[in-house]
């Protein structure tokens, strides 16, 4: 990673590949940033611009003040200042929360286009019963951070159940680092459970929002949602893809995104 300051003054942190018009690979909930390997092979044409989230580096410890409703507008904030820092019209490419805040960026800033993967939005009435931060939360203060890490693995990442989730969770690249960031997720799930999607998102933008039919139904229905409330959008749904469509199905999906940016 490659630490750096923007011209605000906010600590930054990413990784650079290639020359191209810069492509800004934003992460969701505990993926790595070797998630996006696949994405940025595939797109060798841009410069790929791969940053650690606020709360999710080596160095970008979060502090544990920082409320629900203060985490969308610092990742945000956190991004404009990415955007200051590299030359260039910048590509916003987000997936989950990554997603969410690549929109929220585009409220606030003028950039090339923006691609949402599965934003993490809530629908409406799927956040009135939302409560995974609070059942996180409480495995937390009872000792259980490795149980709350993973009740949000099966909820968001495993929504149609998994045989033998300890057996999947030895291949994942960041198990079992990530129980570090239980705190951290918390919030995240607060500030997805608080959000309130608009009727209509000020984002001028073209902008692609993709989904899978394998991923979990709500975020599905959100991604039309958004989709619907942005002025100039394109929606396009993968079959047999999951929640992790940009990293398990690369292929498809940057075909999709690179006839989308060359238009």
């Amino acid at each position: 990673m490659r630490p750096t300051q923007s011209p605000d003054e906010i600590d930054i942190e990413f990784e650079r590949y290639g020359d191209g018009q810069p492509l800004l690979l934003l992460h969701g909930g505990m993926a790595p940033t070797e998630y996006w390997e696949p994405v940025i092979s595939a797109l060798e044409a841009y410069g790929a611009v791969v940053p650690q989230r606020p709360g999710f580096g080596t160095c970008l410890d979060s502090p544990a003040e920082t409320s629900a409703e203060e985490v969308l507008d610092r990742e945000s904030r956190y991004v404009q200042a990415l955007i200051d820092a590299v030359d260039g019209d910048p590509i916003l490419f987000g997936h989950s929360y990554g997603a969410l805040t690549a929109i929220e960026t585009a409220t606030e800033m003028s950039v090339e286009s923006v691609i949402a993967y599965e934003p993490a939005v809530l629908p409406a009435d799927y956040r009135a019963d939302a409560d995974l931060a609070d059942r996180m939360a409480s495995l937390i203060q009872n000792g259980e951070r490795e149980k709350a890490v993973k009740r949000y693995i099966e909820q968001v990442l495993h929504p149609n159940g998994i045989e033998n989730l300890d057996a999947w969770l030895a291949e994942w690249p960041v198990w079992p680092d990530c129980v570090d960031l239980a705190e951290e997720v918390v919030r995240m799930n607060r500030s997805v459970e608080r959000y309130r999607l608009p009727n209509r998102l000020d984002v001028e933008a073209p902008t692609l929002v993709l989904a899978g039919t394998d991923g979990p139904e709500f975020l599905r229905r959100s991604a039309r949602n958004v989709h619907d409330a942005l002025p100039h959008s394109r929606f396009v749904e993968f079959d047999g893809v999951s929640h992790s469509g940009p990293a398990a199905a690369p292929a498809r999906i940057t075909a999709e995104v690179d006839a989308f940016l060359q238009k």
